[in-house]
């Protein structure tokens, strides 16, 4: 059994910037999954298995640097077992909810994770939320609907794709929530890469019962897929739970609006998709909104 042992809190400074950077290792994802050249399962599968070579030496790294246990099958908590599970979950329904709506709508959708994480808090958690963190939520869903939600449509045959999206978002805020729980016992080394051995069996087994080819036609496609998993996930997730053992759950939860808002700015930047005025506003929105919520000294995550 790996010892537990306390690590001391990062500055808010250091945990807000880690959690900003990972933001954006997550945010030009869809970049990659686009060139991936092969089925979305199959690369939400290749994006956590490729990611364990990296999270391996991470925790090699970080058992020597704390004095911890390299973990073993018995470090596999429910907690641990809960983050792979439901981070499965979201990828799931995020690529079910892609195939099935407008991507404007899933990504509207999806970015309702931060609700169920400020109801949830405070009854799954044991963390209060902050009336910072309320207010600050609500000008961040107001930036989100003007920065996507002018995109979005409601037409009967994509309900369902609309209701995947929901789903999408409650497993996304789930997983913070697990991934919260987890942090205070498991360096984030070390839980991101046992969450992700958790993870990529479950999206495999999707994939083959989804008959998806596993191979890319061309190196472009290997390289996306490396690229996932290297940047999206190790730095991604990884650095999504560095953040997590020093930042409450519900104001970390706002990352999926930095996210939202990477993925826009990319894909103008690299798909010369159009951002307009109103988008703009949106944006600085969520930066306001975010602004907002900050955790301030006093309020110990722990």
């Amino acid at each position: 059994m790996s010892r537990k042992i306390a690590e001391p809190e990062l500055p808010f400074t250091t945990a807000f910037a880690a959690l900003v950077v990972g933001a954006i290792a997550m945010g030009i994802s869809p970049v990659f999954v686009r060139i991936a050249e092969i089925g979305p399962f199959a690369s939400a599968f290749w994006r956590v298995f490729l990611a364990l070579p990296v999270l391996i030496l991470w925790v090699i790294w970080e058992c020597k640097r704390t004095g911890r246990d390299l973990p073993t099958w018995r470090s596999y908590d429910r907690a641990i077992l809960l983050c792979g599970a439901f981070f499965a979950g979201d990828l799931f329904f995020w690529h079910l909810a892609i195939l099935n709506t407008t991507i404007a709508n899933a990504t509207l959708l999806s970015c309702l994770a931060p609700v169920w994480v400020a109801l949830f808090s405070g009854l799954f958690i044991g963390e209060r939320v902050t009336r910072e963190v309320w207010g600050g939520l609500v000008i961040c869903l107001l930036g989100a609907v003007l920065l996507i939600g002018s995109s979005y449509s409601l037409v009967p045959d994509r309900l369902i794709g609309d209701i995947y999206g929901v789903f999408t978002s409650l497993f996304f805020g789930l997983y913070i929530l697990a991934v919260r729980v987890a942090r205070r016992s498991h360096g984030a080394g070390a839980m991101t890469f046992m969450s992700a051995t958790v993870t990529a069996p479950i999206l495999f087994v999707t994939a083959i019962i989804a008959g998806q080819s596993f191979i890319p036609e061309t190196m472009t496609g290997v390289a996306a897929l490396v690229a996932l998993g290297v940047l999206s996930h190790s730095g991604g997730q990884g650095l999504l739970a560095v953040a997590l053992g020093s930042l409450s759950a519900a104001f970390s939860s706002l990352v999926i609006f930095i996210e939202a808002l990477a993925a826009a700015f990319v894909g103008w930047l690299v798909f010369a998709e159009t951002l307009t005025p109103l988008q703009g506003l949106g944006g600085l929105l969520i930066l306001f909104g975010i602004w907002t919520a900050r955790q301030k000294p006093s309020e110990g995550a722990r």
